[in-house]
């Protein structure tokens, strides 16, 4: 993969750092009517995308999290999903550039606090994924979020870009990570098939999985390219190749985009190039 996801505590924090500060910065440029448009984010405008990383900062810093009710919205469906709308309930009566300057406010105090802290990668630190999370799995996560939300604002407000940006690495990257899992639990697809994702960039990617029998009968999911791979020989498998650019590979994956909107080519079986789409969602908002 090209560029490489930062795995270190600075160029975690230097991504962090920007696809929050790009956030901020697209905030800014909004027209008032800008920050109405309806995103791709079920239910949330331009206005509520940035309220949630607002929240998401301020409860990644430790802060109280606002007491407010979460009517409900058709795009509530979960738990979960009630416990992030509430950040962005309790900003509903303000006004957009009031929360981006709220955001621009605190995001650098924030950042210099982590940057200043001692705190390594590794070390737990719990919080809402549970009482095992280190701080690089808990920035991690943060990274993924804002840069998600980014491109949400970028689509709804028609201005691309960041792309080929860290955080865009720490997503495909994710994406690739979770293959071997999707591929063979989720989607299905059976023993004797291989699946590879052949990503144009801008951040340029190749990933695969080979789905295989294991001990109990199950078909479980090996990871190509991984310095692991089996003899050339030991097995005939059918291979399916997806050809698609980070864009769409990363807006399915986000599940804002349904395959039928985004562009891919297919070298291979067709059937399961799309069971594999159908199940390559990796984030829960």
């Amino acid at each position: 993969m090209h560029p490489a996801a930062p795995d270190d505590r600075t160029g975690l924090i230097d991504a962090f750092d920007h696809s929050v500060q790009s956030i901020i910065d697209l905030g800014y440029s909004c027209r008032d009517e800008d920050f109405e448009l309806q995103t791709e984010c079920p239910g949330w405008t331009v206005k509520d995308q940035i309220a949630h990383v607002v929240g998401a900062e301020k409860s990644f810093a430790g802060l109280p999290r606002p007491q407010v009710e979460v009517p409900d919205y058709p795009h509530v469906h979960s738990d979960f999903a009630r416990f992030v709308e509430v950040d962005v309930e309790a900003r509903r009566g303000l006004s957009g550039r009031d929360v981006v300057a709220e955001l621009a406010e605190f995001h650098p105090l924030r950042v210099a606090e982590l940057r200043e802290s001692d705190t390594d990668i590794d070390t737990v630190i719990g919080g809402f994924f549970g009482p095992e999370t280190t701080f690089g799995e808990h920035l991690h996560r943060r990274i993924v979020d804002a840069w998600v939300h980014e491109q949400d604002l970028r689509a709804a407000l028609d201005r691309p870009g960041n792309l080929d940006s860290a955080s865009a690495a720490v997503f495909t990257a994710d994406i690739l990570d979770a293959l071997p899992r999707i591929a063979s639990r989720v989607a299905g697809i059976g023993a004797g098939h291989a699946v590879v994702l052949d990503v144009s960039g801008p951040v340029v990617a190749r990933g695969g999985v080979r789905i295989v029998t294991g001990e109990d009968g199950r078909p479980y999911g090996e990871a190509l390219f991984s310095g692991n791979d089996r003899p050339d020989g030991e097995e005939q498998l059918d291979v399916t190749s997806i050809h698609l650019t980070t864009d769409a590979l990363t807006r399915r994956a986000a599940g804002r985009r349904p395959v039928d909107e985004i562009h891919f080519t297919v070298t291979g079986d067709d059937d399961i190039a799309r069971r594999l789409l159908e199940a390559l969602v990796v984030v829960s908002h």
